[in-house]
């Protein structure tokens, strides 16, 4: 594929880094990822002018510029939407936030203060994506699948999400933790641990936990290891904690 294409046709949603098969399982666009690789090897490092004069970086892949006819929300501040990346309408960014390649961030969706959407990342429509959220990227290899967060989940300061986990709709994913496929994740509701590297169900609302580590030594010492616990699935109650976010749009 031209990377050319490819790039512009990312930024209009046309196509995506990744997307759901007939059985609802998310699985990488290994065709986009290659091109947006192929971009990066055509770029040259250059100096920018204007708004990012002083900034250097490949000349093909530059932060994208909005106007209000983009009805996307870019508050001053530092933040940046790299070229090939897709935001929706009634997205707001708040600063400093970034949005790198590939990324998709569906209409509706809150991205705050020192929030990175990793490369090729997908977001959903109306997530909450909160001060200081991680969202890992992934360029390589080119059949990994990218994080994805569906609709209506809503994602803590401070959460850090990496190698490809899936968070599902309208899960809630508590300050402070962490998801990869080396973090267990025990569901205390329905007394199961889920297979390594699983999707968070839908509806879970997960919180931070421990578990002791094994050895005699370390069980002497005390010691633990994190670990993600989803404590209950979101019900009327929970929903109306959420209710706060409405107003900040």
């Amino acid at each position: 594929m031209n990377w050319q294409a490819v790039l512009d046709q990312l930024e209009t949603g046309e196509i995506r880094a990744a997307s759901q098969n007939e059985q609802g399982e998310w699985q990488a666009n290994i065709e986009v990822k290659e091109a947006i690789l192929a971009a990066f090897r055509a770029g040259e490092n250059r100096e920018f002018e204007g708004n990012y004069k002083g900034f250097v970086d490949k000349h093909n892949l530059p932060a994208r510029q909005f106007s209000s006819a983009d009805q996307v929300r870019l508050v001053p501040g530092g933040s940046s939407v790299r070229r090939g990346a897709y935001v929706a309408q009634g997205v707001i960014i708040m600063p400093p936030a970034y949005i790198n390649v590939g990324a998709f961030v569906d209409s509706g969706t809150m991205v705050d203060s020192h929030a990175l959407i990793g490369s090729c990342a997908q977001i959903g429509k109306h997530v909450h994506v909160s001060a200081a959220v991680q969202i890992g990227g992934v360029l390589e290899p080119v059949g990994a699948s990218p994080v994805i967060v569906e609709d209506n989940a809503f994602l803590g300061a401070g959460v850090v999400i990496v190698e490809g986990i899936v968070i599902k709709k309208n899960a809630v994913i508590a300050p402070g933790v962490s998801l990869s496929g080396a973090i267990p994740v025990f569901d205390c509701v329905n007394n199961t641990l889920l297979p390594r590297g699983a999707p968070i169900p839908e509806g879970a609302v997960v919180v931070p936990g421990t578990r002791p580590m094994r050895g005699e030594w370390a069980s002497q010492q005390g010691l633990s290891m994190a670990c993600a616990l989803i404590v209950k699935y979101r019900d009327e109650k929970s929903n109306a904690a959420l209710t706060l976010e409405s107003v900040l749009r």
